[in-house]
């Protein structure tokens, strides 16, 4: 699946099975001997909620929240029982997703984490500026964002800048990184480095972490439309949270061949 070029596998995993791992993710997210992924979402049975969703990197590594994929998984769901909002459990919390007409999906990423220790950073000190060049702010959306307001976002080498800035001493858990371009009150246009190591079309807890910061410097509204590279999403930072509107895409369905699996170490 994807959300305006932000792709995903997504395992439904809720009859149980084995349990992805590191390696197996490592492998799916191979573009050229696996399928290839900006990240992996398993959807797992879960309590009083219609699924739990965890999120893997590229990389192997966990991520607690991905804005548009738990838009995919939610859009799945709601088409294979009907259901016109559903909640999903993830490392973020529950989240309440929802049908918004004409092909959209919406979700509640939750209220922005603003202290230093939810993004988390290294040690105690403000969020926006940060002591980085180019005075970046700092959100956490269930995971860490460092966003860049700059002039124009074309001329920012993303993948040379956004590998750097991950890796940044800053970042003990690592940090998406955003580059974002104020056109007016209503809309932002915003590149992406993901943490995991790609530029990608899109991300939505990054579109949502980007609105985040120019509301609170004043460049823009809470409710703003964000140009990713890969289409357009609607961010409307309320009093529950910050919802995130926009379409998702079905590709393929199929499943891992033996061969493929038991080449996995």
């Amino acid at each position: 699946m994807h959300g305006l070029g932000n792709d995903f596998v997504v395992i439904d995993a809720r009859a149980g099975g084995a349990p992805v791992t590191p390696a197996l993710a490592r492998a799916l997210g191979d573009r050229n001997r696996g399928v290839g992924f900006d990240q992996l979402a398993v959807v797992r049975a879960g309590e009083g909620v219609a699924a739990e969703v965890d999120f893997w990197n590229a990389d192997g590594s966990l991520a607690d929240a991905c804005g548009n994929a738990t838009r995919c998984v939610a859009r799945l769901l709601m088409d294979e029982t009907g259901a016109r909002a559903i909640d999903l459990r993830t490392g973020r919390g529950v989240l309440r997703a929802e049908e918004a007409g004409g092909g959209l999906v919406r979700v509640n990423m939750g209220p922005p984490e603003l202290d230093w220790r939810q993004v988390p950073l290294a040690r105690e000190m403000d969020l926006d500026p940060l002591p980085i060049e180019g005075s970046p702010g700092a959100a956490g959306m269930g995971n860490p964002h460092c966003v860049f307001v700059v002039e124009d976002v074309g001329l920012v080498d993303v993948a040379a800048t956004g590998r750097a800035i991950e890796e940044h001493p800053l970042f003990p858990e690592r940090t998406n990184v955003e580059f974002v371009q104020v056109i007016d009150r209503e809309t932002i246009r915003m590149r992406v480095w993901e943490r995991g190591g790609m530029v990608t079309l899109a991300c939505g807890s990054g579109a949502c972490a980007s609105v985040v910061v120019t509301a609170r410097r004043g460049l823009t509204g809470r409710k703003v439309t964000v140009r990713l590279d890969g289409g357009d999403l609607g961010i409307d930072w309320r009093e529950d949270g910050v919802w995130m509107t926009g379409p998702t895409a079905r590709v393929f369905e199929g499943h891992l061949s033996p061969d493929f699996l038991g080449a996995i170490a």
